[in-house]
């Protein structure tokens, strides 16, 4: 029988561990994020879940903290334009796994997120997706010794220098500024997502099961819903001190998701404003 692809990626991908990566866990109280969820689906219909709410909520902290939104080129720190976010996808029989990139997600409603990746995702379930159907017949055709180098020539081509390789259905930085993913869908309360070499990007982060744990607030023991989110860092990006940055702005946007109807409004009305103004002055040019 042979290999479904998700397992020949694998044994074409992974050595021993070389490289050193920093991996980290929080755990935060969700009944915010769960409220705030349910808000959004009454306003919208749009049906959000936790994993678009954190890979909103990771967006935001790359933006807030750029020094690990990029990629390293010749051994040079080279930052991102945007911040786009690479979730992975089951597919209908779960034996594989695509990715779904959502870009400039650090300005979109969660809403918007939600809705740009179902679409995605059916996309890449029907088959109609052009680029993970090349990439998919070049996978079965290889052997897993000829599929290790090309998996590295493609991975610095398309995600260190930022080229593309349509032929074989590779966009330039295919999988952005970094990879989320959720096993919490399966009953899974933690893990920790292995580093893709010839992905290149800094961070992973993995969504847990939410469920109610008992918590000490003001003296009494309640219940409390916690869900329990990963990350695999590249140490080469960050240090401790930018880790512990980050994660202090996880906790607050998470402790208070209706922050981010703010933010993306104001990011509205500014590319609004900079529309007006192009407009403005085209018309005064001409």
């Amino acid at each position: 029988m042979p290999n479904p692809l998700r397992r020949k990626l694998a044994i074409s991908t992974w050595r021993a561990p070389r490289e050193g990566n920093i991996y980290g866990k929080l755990t935060v109280d969700a009944t915010e994020a769960i409220a705030y969820l349910e808000h959004v689906r009454e306003k919208t219909g749009e049906a959000v879940t936790v994993t678009h709410l954190v890979g909103r909520v990771v967006a935001e902290a790359l933006a807030r903290e750029p020094s690990l939104n990029g990629r390293i080129r010749f051994g040079k720190f080279i930052p991102h334009d945007d911040v786009s976010i690479a979730y992975l996808v089951a597919m209908a029989d779960g034996s594989d796994l695509a990715k779904a990139k959502i870009d400039h997600v650090d300005r979109k409603t969660v809403a918007q997120i939600a809705a740009e990746l179902r679409e995605r995702a059916t996309r890449l379930r029907e088959g109609a997706d052009d680029d993970w159907e090349k990439s998919k017949g070049v996978i079965r055709a290889l052997p897993t010794y000829l599929l290790r180098p090309l998996l590295t020539l493609l991975g610095w081509v398309a995600s260190s220098l930022g080229l593309q390789a349509r032929a074989l259905g590779v966009e330039r930085f295919p999988f952005g500024s970094a990879i989320v993913t959720s096993v919490g869908m399966f009953g899974v309360d933690e893990g920790y997502v292995p580093p893709t070499p010839f992905a290149r990007v800094p961070l992973y982060v993995l969504i847990g099961a939410v469920r109610e744990q008992a918590v000490v607030e003001d003296g009494a023991i309640v219940a409390r819903p916690i869900l329990t989110i990963t990350a695999t860092i590249d140490h080469r990006f960050v240090d401790g001190f930018q880790v512990g940055a980050i994660a202090r702005e996880f906790h607050r946007i998470m402790n208070d998701p209706w922050s981010l109807d703010a933010r993306s409004a104001a990011v509205e009305a500014a590319e609004a404003a900079d529309a007006a103004q192009s407009s403005d002055a085209s018309a005064v040019s001409a």
